[in-house]
């Protein structure tokens, strides 16, 4: 990887851990997901696994994590061997007596899903009436407990146009930062990516805002985790790697310990309960290609590919099926 920092063994593991979720999301990428969950026993011995290996973060996910009953247990012991815990929620499950319980267990950080400051909006896309007013409760508790905060948002058409509102909506939550999520197409977000995704010249009307928005705003940091940002001429100045992060930075462990590049990207490339999980970062010829990606197409004549790399991989997979080929929702043109 050209002027990339990669290290001995992946930074962060995202681990959606159930896929038993009380939600109905139209973009949800784990909903026909069939993985079997490990048991706690299995999952104590995985984490002290990836623990062993150097791994610095583990963000538990799903699904949604709070319907596991052993969910703090899990993050008690993996704090207990020196793991950054965090967790992303929708929050309708969590209230204050919970807050607490997991800030006491090891939890540093709880990121809850919120895709629209109108409440209205936000219940029709996640299919759960008062979804929204829970979710914002959740932080209020999760604030009072000491847990940092963030609102994760799923960009799509229902709020692309809403971007200072949602600023505004985070800031009055008290939240460190704002996560606007690129959509992705897997799962069902791939068929409904038709009612949902937007246009390229659309994402590029986005970017440009948003980008504005986040140079003004003071007191909340907003994350921008879309590589072809870098045509705009700027980057994700908190990544030390360019393009995607997923199999230089952080690896994705499914249900059942399958690990995969990343949670929207379905190709196994070992499983945590079997495999050595330096060895694989280390050789697996999935990661290799996708740490040295080959510019093809319009990138090939894009003065920007050495810093976005193609773009987001999952999606030109999900939509091209090859990692090579140029994002669908990159806007350039000769």
């Amino acid at each position: 990887m050209k002027n990339d920092f990669l290290p001995g063994s992946p930074l962060t593991i995202n681990w959606a851990f159930t896929n038993k979720c009380n939600f109905k999301c139209s973009h949800c990428y784990s909903r026909n997901d069939p993985s079997d969950e490990l048991s706690f026993e299995a999952l104590s011995k995985c984490i002290e696994h990836v623990a062993d290996a150097g791994v610095l973060s583990i963000n538990f996910g799903g699904g949604e994590p709070l319907l596991r009953k052993d969910l703090t247990d899990l993050s008690e012991y993996a704090s207990s061997l020196g793991l950054r815990v965090s967790m992303n929620s929708n929050g309708y499950l969590l209230d204050m007596e919970k807050a607490v319980e997991l800030k006491r267990r090891g939890f540093s950080k709880v990121g809850i899903s919120i895709d629209s400051h109108v409440a209205g909006i936000h219940d029709d896309f996640r299919g759960i009436s008062g979804s929204h007013e829970r979710a914002v409760r959740a932080l209020s508790f999760l604030n009072d407990a000491g847990i940092e905060t963030s609102i994760s948002t799923v960009i799509c058409r229902i709020n692309h146009k809403d971007i200072d509102a949602l600023t505004g909506f985070a800031l009055q939550n008290r939240v460190r930062q704002l996560n606007f999520h690129n959509f992705k197409c897997s799962g069902l977000g791939y068929s409904n990516k038709d009612t949902l995704d937007l246009s390229s010249e659309e994402w590029g009307e986005f970017y440009r805002r948003a980008l504005e928005v986040r140079d003004k705003t003071k007191g909340l940091e907003i994350s921008l985790d879309d590589p072809i940002i870098a045509l705009l001429g700027t980057s994700n100045k908190s990544s030390m790697v360019k393009g995607s992060i997923c199999g230089k930075l952080s690896l994705n462990i499914k249900t059942n310990g399958d690990i995969t590049p990343c949670g929207f990207i379905p190709i196994v490339i070992g499983n945590i309960t079997r495999d050595n999980l330096k060895e694989i970062w280390k050789t697996s010829p999935v990661l290799e290609k996708m740490r040295h990606k080959k510019a093809t197409g319009k990138c090939t004549e894009c003065g920007r590919f050495d810093d976005c790399l193609g773009g987001c991989t999952a999606r030109a997979i999900a939509l091209t099926g090859d990692m090579n080929n140029p994002d669908p929702h990159c806007w350039y043109q000769k």
